[in-house]
């Protein structure tokens, strides 16, 4: 079995998505079908053998139009849903400006003309079917088409009941307009009772509903847009020695791929050679680049931070770790709640049940609540087939659903079904990762710790200056953090980033190394016997009371192994990076992903409502 997504076009409401679904769902093979109106998609599941020429000529058949999604046409639906909001919101605003003069004859209808005053104009009968025939046939023209459509095929849909309620007005008022034309009273005399006004505003009612259903639509592509765009659309590959760059969905298992540092990786892969750090905070949430050498795997829409990788593609398309991830929202956006599968069994009968209550409404007031007043009787039916319209039952559940789990996608949450969103509401307790969820997922300066007499200050302003060329999330950290406590980075003249250890640089023309324990072993630097000064009180503290003595207790001076200062940082969940000038140890800084500020009070609200709140995390037992 394989899985084929369409874009469908040309459905008006519910009925409309469960015709097609009920359609795809009676051709032989097809396991499932699942049509999504809020969407316009239908994810079908279906034999290999069953190809998707035959799928799309079956919705055809029923009226409709249909698309295969693919990564390279998301550009085209994206643009072309962007169209179809400009033109939903050019028809309200023509037709909302077109209506708005009928809609004030109501006034005089109601008696309430002595509050606000009535253009005469307004009240012609000429004026008025001048006004509402371009709302009726131009604006809603696409109601008779996709009306005319339906019937077509057998079927009825929202379009049906809206063409006919408002023509009913409409085509009534004309009547009207006639008979008061051929009396002779044109000009003079009583007015006719017109309806105009409510075929216009209907139309206007409804076509507003249409534009903020356009408005949703593109809302909610935008969040699998974002996580499309996390992949890159070409890839760099090495081929017979040469070097070329192809589309991503040109890539096939196997080739080698160069990715260079500050590029994102394009598929999942193994690293055949070279050694880097690489991001991959957007899959995983932790915020510290992971080391990637010969042999290791990478996924695609990673960053590579800064080193030469070369890898071999592995999982390409749908297979890969990111279209997984793709996948799962859209199914999340196209499964049905169960409350859905209700609201859908009833739209799909809906309409001929409301035509056939309209008639025995029209019939019973005609013949038994007001005898012989046709005009009661017509506008009663009106009322029930433009009110009940199955439009908001159809579109509701779809709607909330795709609005939910877009948004909830956009903030790094993912549903797996709208069945489980749906029963949020009776969740008991909620399970918080740590990285990138209760911590901000960025690495912050911590610790500060200056060695054989080296001062905060200059430890803080050369290391900050060396770090200020590399891209690496560490780097940005202690440059960060140099900047928070008021101190200006040095000037660099040479910067060099050594994969997997450090960097190199001259700044302020001191020869600086910034690293872990492997770029200081292979420099041959000895942090084994270094003096470490403690100090109770922080300089800011010293200089804010303006004493530039020290007290004997504030200050100790000891001789400790680096090890077990950067063992005690990484116990408490820190990385510690340690700092050389001209081939001195001077210092170890620490880095560690901080507790984002909103942190606490969500969890308290999270408390506040019943739930149960655990932390999951796979440091240990005290970071």
């Amino acid at each position: 079995m394989s899985e084929l997504t369409l874009q469908i076009k040309g459905m008006t409401c519910a009925a409309c998505a469960t015709r097609i679904e009920k359609g795809l769902n009676r051709m032989d093979g097809v396991q499932q079908a699942i049509v999504n109106f809020a969407l316009e998609t239908a994810r079908v599941e279906l034999p290999s053998h069953l190809n998707e020429t035959a799928i799309i000529e079956r919705i055809q058949k029923l009226g409709y139009d249909a698309t295969v999604e693919r990564i390279d046409n998301a550009d085209e639906i994206q643009a072309e849903r962007e169209a179809e909001i400009r033109r939903q919101k050019w028809k309200f605003f023509v037709s909302a400006l077109l209506s708005f003069p009928l809609l004030w004859t109501m006034i005089a209808h109601f008696r309430l003309d002595r509050f606000l005053w009535t253009p005469e104009i307004l009240m012609s009968p000429w004026v008025q079917l001048a006004l509402a025939t371009p709302v009726q046939f131009i604006i809603g023209f696409q109601f008779y088409h996709g009306a005319f459509s339906a019937l077509r095929n057998k079927s009825a849909n929202m379009d049906v009941l809206v063409a006919l309620g408002t023509s009913a007005a409409y085509f009534y008022s004309l009547y009207m307009t006639l008979l008061w034309l051929q009396s002779g009273m044109s000009g003079h005399g009583a007015l006719p009772h017109l309806y105009y006004e409510t075929s216009a505003v209907l139309i206007t009612l409804i076509l507003l509903g249409k534009y903020l259903e356009a408005l949703a639509r593109g809302r909610t592509s935008n969040a699998i847009r974002s996580l499309m765009n996390l992949q890159p659309a070409t890839a760099r590959i090495e081929r017979d020695g040469q070097i070329e760059d192809v589309p991503i969905d040109k890539v096939q298992p196997g080739d080698t791929i160069l990715i260079r540092p500050g590029e994102k990786i394009p598929v999942d892969g193994e690293v055949l050679s070279g050694l880097s750090s690489v991001d991959e905070s957007m899959l995983t949430g932790e915020s510290m680049p992971v080391e990637k050498e010969a042999g290791a795997q990478v996924m695609g829409g990673t960053m590579n931070q800064n080193g030469m990788l070369r890898i071999a593609a592995t999982r390409l398309g749908r297979d890969s770790v990111l279209a997984r991830i793709i996948a799962v929202v859209k199914q999340a956006q196209t499964s049905r709640a169960p409350i859905q599968r209700i609201a859908d069994r009833i739209s799909g009968i809906f309409v001929p049940i409301v035509v056939g209550v309209a008639l025995l409404t029209f019939i019973a007031w005609y013949l038994l609540i007001d005898p012989g007043n046709f005009a009661a009787a017509l506008e009663s039916a009106i009322a029930v087939l433009v009110i009940a319209c199955p439009c908001a039952l159809g579109l509701a559940t779809p709607t909330s659903i795709m609005a939910g789990s877009g948004r909830a996608a956009e903030n790094g949450i993912l549903f797996k079904g709208g069945e489980f969103l749906e029963t949020t509401h009776a969740l008991q307790a909620i399970v918080l990762d740590k990285t990138g969820t209760i911590t901000s997922g960025q690495p912050v300066l911590m610790d500060v710790i200056a060695l054989n007499g080296c001062d905060e200050a200059t430890l803080l302003r050369l290391a900050a200056g060396a770090e200020q060329s590399s891209e690496h999330p560490v780097a940005g950290a202690i440059l960060e953090g140099a900047v928070a406590r008021g101190i200006t980075p040095g000037t660099v003249s040479e910067f060099e980033a050594l994969s997997g250890r450090g960097v190199r640089a001259v700044v302020d023309g001191r020869h600086v190394l910034v690293g872990n324990i492997r770029l200081m072993q292979s420099e041959q630097i000895a942090f084994e016997q270094a003096a470490y000064i403690k100090n109770s009180q922080s300089s800011a503290m010293q200089s804010a009371s303006g004493s530039g003595t020290e007290d004997r207790s504030a200050v100790e001076r000891i001789l400790m192994d680096a090890a077990r200062i950067t063992s005690g940082l990484e116990s408490d969940g820190k990385t510690a990076m340690l700092v050389a000038i001209d081939q001195k140890p001077v210092g170890i800084l620490s880095v560690a992903d901080a507790i984002k500020s909103s942190s606490r009070s969500a969890i308290g609200l999270l408390r506040k409502m019943g739930l149960e709140v655990y932390m999951l995390t796979g440091d240990n037992e005290r970071t």
